[in-house]
């Protein structure tokens, strides 16, 4: 946790305020080894629904929609609440910045856009 501080603390308290970073923070500092186990499920779930969803390139789809749903859930974990602009806004930062966009088209070059856009669906966000 030190770690992500020193490298993206100011990053993210410009992006998502000072609230949610401590809400998060504090989330993390408690989290016991059943959380983190659950945590970490999670995320290897979206990995798979997204993979699966990725290779019918289309993100209404009932798989691609089902990763979203895990990726609220995953979020809402690490926030402690959820928010369906801050929820999109987030998968946006997922294909604008090269880190995150690294982490999920690991699985195929396009993920992360997929995935954005699976998002915009699940939220019913539309981009200005």
């Amino acid at each position: 946790m030190d770690d992500n501080e020193e490298k993206f603390g100011e990053e993210i308290r410009e992006k998502y305020g000072e609230d949610i970073v401590k809400m998060s923070n504090e989330k993390f500092k408690n989290m016991t080894q059943e959380d983190f186990n659950k945590l970490n499920e999670l995320a290897s779930q979206i990995k798979f629904y997204l993979g699966e969803a990725f290779k019918h390139k289309n993100p209404s789809s009932e798989l691609a929609q089902k990763a979203a749903q895990l990726h609220k859930e995953w979020i809402t974990f690490c926030w402690g609440t959820y928010d369906k602009e801050a929820h999109a806004k987030l998968a946006q930062m997922y294909v604008d910045d090269e880190r995150f966009r690294a982490y999920y088209d690991d699985i195929n070059k396009g993920t992360a856009e997929f995935l954005r856009d699976a998002i915009f669906i699940f939220t019913g966000y539309q981009p200005m």
